[in-house]
């Protein structure tokens, strides 16, 4: 055999540092395909195949992820299992691949092995996820979705509010996005345990980006030229309104018809000649438009557990108004929980979502006025109530609550804080046995008509998360008569007035229970003409009595509104946000200007 040349026979010995050059060649290509198939296998282990190759995944937690939008959406965009759980840098994505050995050893255990097995396991591997995302701050969501690229106008107000939220206080994307791409157990965490985990982390913070407030009010800027032409649109239609039917009782006049009652709303003219605020040329009056949805079963309670309202956050820690998420989605919110979608186990066929409510307001030295209108919407009976009246005598209630002084979160929740979840009809009503047996408060808590509203303050305990199965609520906990007197005294209850269409003019207030026959006399008139119902409301500014909340120039008062049309009675009724009332006052939601 040949011998090598003696060039190459030199290459071959050479050597570099001490190191031949041959092994460092062979050691380098070595590398080259050892590197090359290691990581082309764990790529391999990052697809949507690999990961359903286990019935467990296929079976389970993927089919979940199919009616999700992050597998099937309109852009085409799929996020697969990786995409998710598999961390882009190469160091934390082989340490992952490292701790996702251990499904080997679940597979051969078989502890997941069935639906059954899985479901029991769930909440112990989401709350591992869901801890390893706050930890990271989400950085697996960041992979796709850059705080510094949203772009507000293209997000619901509530969005808007929370991103903005996320960018000054440290929230990070698994706080409010649980669930998203599997079954949520977000509500099955205790809430001291969720608490924790959606604190905002300082550290997360970020600065808001100056895209990010350009695009913020440039959709504010839109949506109140929006508003603002709506309303000029519905004066418009009101005036044209006002102009028919003065030319029809011009008309019949003059054909010596004075007698006749031109259709169209003036059959309401006389008793509004006579009524409260006669002297009132409401045409002239700004209407605002005050929108009541139908709330089912959200209590006070769970606005303020966390695992029940994604917002209690924003609420109890953050001071954030319901209006400052909710002021924009009221009719959906309406529509969801009517239909029974969510917190309403005994939905009533027919019954709408919503009810959009005109108020227009004037003051004088004495009285606050206020003409309300809306729409009426026919009979829908209630299927659980013999028939299908809960309330015969009255087709209609409408209230307006006003909050007292000292009240925790009223101004953020408006009427909210005296709906409980012990009341009539509520999740955890008592039991009549339970209220049989309570003899010792009935003249307190005022049980000849069940549980009704109440505020917190007059108790001296409230369950607020339902912690280990307790009832949430406080109805037979209430302070003594001396303490109550005290927070009356105070200017802690709410003061609430009401029309009942079968006559009553009430004004009462609600502390320890609800009283409507605490207050000053009051005139309430209204009916329904058409289809429409008019009421118009008559309160003295200031009183002597016990119940009644004063009204003073220069102060800002919290205000809620609500409606129980077609003969129901407790929670089956519609209801506004809070809303703020002001004398005089320009920036108040609801300016009432002096005659």
């Amino acid at each position: 055999m040949a011998a090598a040349p003696r060039g190459i026979k030199r290459w071959l010995t050479y050597s570099l540092f001490g190191i031949p050059l041959i092994g460092a060649a062979g050691f380098f290509v070595f590398g080259i395909i050892f590197w090359g198939g290691f990581n082309t296998a764990m790529e391999a282990t990052n697809t949507l195949n690999f990961c359903i190759t286990c019935h467990e995944m296929e079976n389970n937690v993927y089919q979940e992820y199919k009616k999700t939008i992050h597998y099937q959406n309109r852009t085409g965009v799929r996020a697969a299992c990786s995409d998710c759980h598999v961390p882009d840098p190469w160091v934390h994505k082989f340490i992952r691949k490292i701790q996702a050995s251990r499904e080997i050893f679940y597979k051969i255990t078989g502890s997941i092995n069935t639906k059954e097995k899985f479901e029991e396991r769930r909440l112990h591997l989401a709350r591992r996820v869901w801890a390893t995302m706050k930890r990271t701050d989400s950085r697996e969501c960041r992979n796709c979705h850059n705080f510094n690229a949203m772009n507000p106008e293209f997000q619901r107000p509530r969005a808007r509010k929370q991103h903005l939220n996320a960018f000054e206080n440290g929230q990070t994307c698994i706080d409010c996005h649980k669930g998203i791409a599997h079954n949520n157990v977000r509500d099955k965490l205790p809430e001291e345990e969720l608490e924790a985990l959606e604190k905002p982390v300082v550290a997360f913070a970020r600065q808001v980006p100056e895209d990010f407030i350009t695009h913020l009010n440039a959709v504010e800027a839109r949506e109140k030229a929006a508003e603002e032409a709506r309303q000029a649109e519905a004066a418009a239609a009101e005036a044209n309104v006002k102009t028919r039917i003065e030319q029809a009782v011009a008309k019949a006049l003059a054909g010596g018809a004075a007698a006749a009652q031109p259709a169209g709303g003036a059959a309401a003219a006389p008793a509004a000649a006579s009524g409260p605020g006669a002297d009132i040329d409401w045409a002239s009056r700004e209407a605002k438009t005050v929108t009541l949805f139908y709330p089912g079963q959200a209590s006070f309670e769970w606005i303020q557990t966390g695992k029940d309202h994604g917002g209690a956050r924003a609420v109890t820690k953050a001071g954030d108004r319901c209006s400052t998420c909710h002021a924009k989605e009221v009719k959906d919110m309406g529509k969801k929980i009517v239909s029974g979608e969510k917190i309403e186990p005994t939905p009533i066929p027919g019954k709408r979502p919503f009810i959009e409510m005109q108020v227009k307001t004037a003051h004088d030295d004495k009285n606050l006025y206020m003409q309300l209108s809306w729409t009426d919407d026919g009979h829908h009976p209630v299927p659980f109530v013999d028939g299908g009246k809960m309330d015969p005598e009255n087709q209609v209630k409408l209230a307006v609550m006003f909050a007292g002084q000292g009240i925790e979160y009223a101004e953020q929740a408006g009427c909210w804080v005296t709906c409980h979840n012990d009341s009539r009809y509520m999740p955890d009503e008592p039991k009549p046995d339970a209220l049989a047996g309570a003899d010792g408060i009935k003249d307190i808590v005022g049980l000849s008509a069940g549980i009704t509203k109440y505020l917190a303050e007059s108790r001296t305990e409230m369950e607020i998360a339902g912690r280990r199965g307790a009832a949430r609520g406080g109805w037979n906990k209430p302070k003594t008569k001396d303490e109550l007197e005290a927070l009356a005294k105070a200017g802690t209850f709410m003061d609430v007035i009401r029309f009942t269409s079968s006559g009553k003019s009430e004004n009462g207030d609600i502390l320890a229970h609800r009283d409507m026959a605490s207050g000053a006399a009051i005139t309430a008139q209204g009916g329904l003409d058409g289809t429409t119902w008019t009421v118009v409301l008559s309160r003295p500014l200031t009183s002597d009595k016990p119940g009644d909340v004063n009204i003073e120039a220069g102060k800002i008062y919290t205000v809620g509104f609500a409606i129980h049309d077609d003969y129901t009675v407790a929670r089956f009724h519609h209801v506004s946000l809070e809303y703020k009332l002001g004398l005089d006052t320009a920036d108040a939601d609801i300016n009432v200007v002096k005659k």
